[in-house]
């Protein structure tokens, strides 16, 4: 049960930014005002629906209780009620959902990793399958996918890629990818038919702006070096490929992938304090003990979150027990979002019953 009294603060709190803004503040003031008044303005049009639906609905059911209500406008209040109860109870959920704690980080674009783990070549070509699953599906919502950096696998696929994910709510869209994917399928060099298991890891890393991370010169060693390409490109002419070396958490990135010695720095420096924002991220995720428990998995990168079963032709997350027989749909991007919106809902669920709301 949502208590009219916490309704009620948000609701002068918003009413007072409304009028502090009308009052001429300084231009620094305004900013910020400008930002406390974007933030809660959603809640606040969704509180304000509730309150005009439990409204009406108090006018529908005076209605029918009324004694002098003739027949026909008992029928007519009979309908409104049963509308309204129904909007009131959406409005209610909506204004929960509104009320859970916010991941700043939800916003923010991505560095997705994709990985090969066991099984040679096949788990480099399922890290090229996954890879191009998280293509189409950023393709569907409008995302831009720039790689930063790749191993070929012998056979095809990647041994390793890395992209920048960009595009509106990426991270909180794609946050509890994280984790091992396995696939069971028969592999083409198979003659006999075996339906072999093979696994790929991936890292859904929030990218990190300067304010968010800030990293000393002085805390880093940068060595330059002369990058490989398979097939006799990628002339190594020049040192254009750096690798950077963060002391203090032993955290490093090497990109080798542009031409320009200028590019692959930049590159790495926003792979580095990505890298270095999500360390910052997990360690104060573990200090809020039980609160870290109620999200979907752990994000362990170590743990196994999804099996994709191409001779049944069916996807399962181990982590909220959903198996879909859409496989094809899934790999081509389409029913990624199926899957996606039903962790994002069980989250919700979860931290609705620990915040007791």
């Amino acid at each position: 049960m949502l208590a009219p009294e916490k309704l009620d603060t948000l609701l002068a709190r918003f009413e007072g930014i409304e009028a502090e803004m009308a009052s001429g503040p300084a231009p620094d003031v305004y900013v910020k005002l400008s930002r406390d008044y974007a933030e809660l303005d959603p809640i606040v049009q969704i509180i304000r629906a509730l309150r005009k639906a439990e409204s009406e609905l108090d006018g529908a059911e005076s209605l029918l209780s009324d004694p002098e209500s003739d027949a026909e406008m008992k029928e007519l209040a009979q309908l409104e009620r049963d509308e309204l109860v129904d909007a009131v109870e959406e409005l209610t959920q909506k204004v929960r959902i509104g009320l859970l704690p916010k991941d700043k980080a939800d916003s923010h674009d991505v560095i997705l990793e994709v990985r090969a783990g066991t099984g040679g070549d096949e788990a480099a070509l399922f890290a090229g399958d996954l890879f191009r699953m998280y293509q189409r599906f950023a393709d569907v919502n409008g995302w831009k996918v720039e790689v930063m950096s790749s191993s070929d696998g012998d056979m095809g696929g990647f041994k390793e890629i890395v992209a920048a994910v960009t595009g509106q709510e990426v991270f909180g869209k794609l946050k509890f990818e994280s984790g091992v994917h396995r696939v069971q399928r028969v592999p083409e060099t198979e003659s006999g038919g075996r339906i072999h298991t093979s696994a790929a890891t991936v890292a859904v890393l929030p990218q990190a702006e300067e304010v968010d991370v800030h990293i000393n010169p002085a805390d880093l060693r940068i060595d330059t070096y002369r990058a490989s390409g398979a097939g006799g490109q990628h002339v190594n002419t020049t040192d254009s490929a750096v690798r950077i070396t963060h002391n203090p958490t032993g955290i490093v990135v090497a990109v080798q992938d542009e031409r320009s010695q200028h590019k692959n720095k930049d590159r790495a420096m926003k792979l580095l304090r990505a890298k270095i924002y999500d360390v910052e991220r997990e360690r104060a995720a573990s200090e809020r003990t039980e609160a870290r428990r109620v999200q979907v998995g752990s994000g362990d990168r170590s743990e196994r979150i999804r099996t994709y079963n191409f001779p049944q032709g069916r996807v399962t997350d181990h982590r909220i027990g959903l198996t879909l027989y859409k496989l094809d749909q899934m790999m081509a991007g389409e029913a990624t979002r199926e899957v996606i919106e039903a962790l994002i809902m069980d989250h919700q669920a979860n931290l609705l019953a620990a915040e007791g709301l």
